[in-house]
């Protein structure tokens, strides 16, 4: 454990394990050995207002809720995703017995938080149907953008030119390279584009699946797909001005148990986005809503070529749907969400009196 402050925050760290997550071990071990730390981090919380916990590891829960107990104040529970059907994304992994006890870990912390934040109607609505959550308990706070920090930037930046960008149409998909995805349907799609000769694949970012996408790209021989590592924070600016549309994609049947949270910082950037994802997703309903996207099937290879190769060859639409993204991101503002919280605090704790 270390204890360090910012901006006049007083943050007690619990450390766990850091074993490679790409097998169910080692994610296994950081989970167990983050929970003792936070458990053993939690007898030195004094005099706590509200205490709130995320949904990963599965298992933290329980200690914020013994510590929200003891001390004698409400328990909020904030959903980012839902176990045990994100566990199910685990390739290397299948277990009914720990599927059956996250489960149970998920709806007894639901059945006890005084307020569960969901960060979209759709998860509100898997909370409530599916784990039997009291719908006046459930909140929706989406996940937000900074759009001070986050703004439309011109293509032809130093990013562009050092990488032979500023004359390509660059779809870009940028953040985790996991599990869910669905990123296999990408390198499906970016063979059948193969004719699009200005068109540029960039898959940035780490994860369980970029050495397997790696393999795959090259053993098609696609020169169109291009892998980067995270981009520096400093530079995350250009390199996000250099995309002319971005990806948002999910293996379908999972919407609502997890929410692409990487949308919103998108939307500030002022760039549209393909959504291959399930109708009801939340990114689905953003692009329908704020006309800032289209949508693509997300199993489909076929479906998502021809979405791809219409926004290359429509520029006009690209740009249009730029301009809603940024004024669909305002409403995503960090200002709106960090409000939010603090109103629901405040209500959660007047209850408890």
């Amino acid at each position: 454990m270390a204890l360090e402050s910012r901006h006049g925050v007083d943050i007690l760290r619990a450390n766990g394990t850091q074993f490679a997550p790409r097998r169910f071990a080692g994610r296994a071990t950081n989970y167990v050995s983050y929970f003792a730390s936070a458990a053993c981090a939690t007898g030195r919380v004094v005099d706590p207002d509200v205490v709130v916990s995320l949904t990963d590891p599965p298992i933290i829960g329980l200690a914020a809720l013994r510590t929200a107990r003891r001390s004698g104040v409400p328990f909020v529970f904030l959903c980012e995703d839902i176990f045990p059907e994100v566990a199910t994304l685990l390739e290397d992994f299948h277990n009914p017995l720990v599927n059956r006890t996250l489960d149970r870990i998920n709806r007894y912390l639901l059945g006890e938080a005084d307020a569960i934040v969901a960060l979209g109607d759709r998860m509100r609505a898997r909370l409530v149907e599916e784990k039997g959550a009291d719908p006046r308990r459930v909140h929706v706070i989406p996940n937000w953008s900074d759009c001070d920090a986050i703004v439309p930037g011109d293509k032809n930046n130093d990013f562009t030119r050092a990488n032979g960008l500023s004359d390509r149409f660059v779809l870009m998909h940028s953040g985790n390279v996991g599990l869910s995805q669905n990123l296999d349907v990408l390198i499906e799609a970016a063979d059948r584009l193969r004719s699009k000769e200005r068109l540029a694949i960039l898959i940035v970012g780490e994860g369980a699946k970029r050495q397997a996408l790696e393999r795959e790209a090259t053993r098609r021989g696609l020169t169109n797909v291009r892998f980067m590592t995270y981009q520096p924070k400093a530079q995350l600016h250009e390199s996000f001005a250099a995309a002319d549309v971005f990806l948002v994609s999910l293996k379908r049947g999972i919407e609502g148990y997890v929410v692409p949270s990487k949308l919103y910082g998108i939307l500030a950037a002022g760039r549209p986005f393909v959504a291959a994802v399930d109708a009801s997703s939340e990114a689905a309903v953003i692009a329908r809503d704020h006309h800032c996207g289209v949508l693509a099937e997300p199993d489909d290879p076929d479906d998502l070529a021809a979405t791809i190769a219409a926004l290359y060859d429509d520029p006009v639409a690209v740009r249009t749907m730029g301009r809603n993204a940024r004024g669909a991101a305002l409403q995503f503002d960090r200002r709106v969400a960090v409000k939010a919280y603090h109103d629901l605090f405040a209500r959660v704790t007047r209850r408890a009196g």
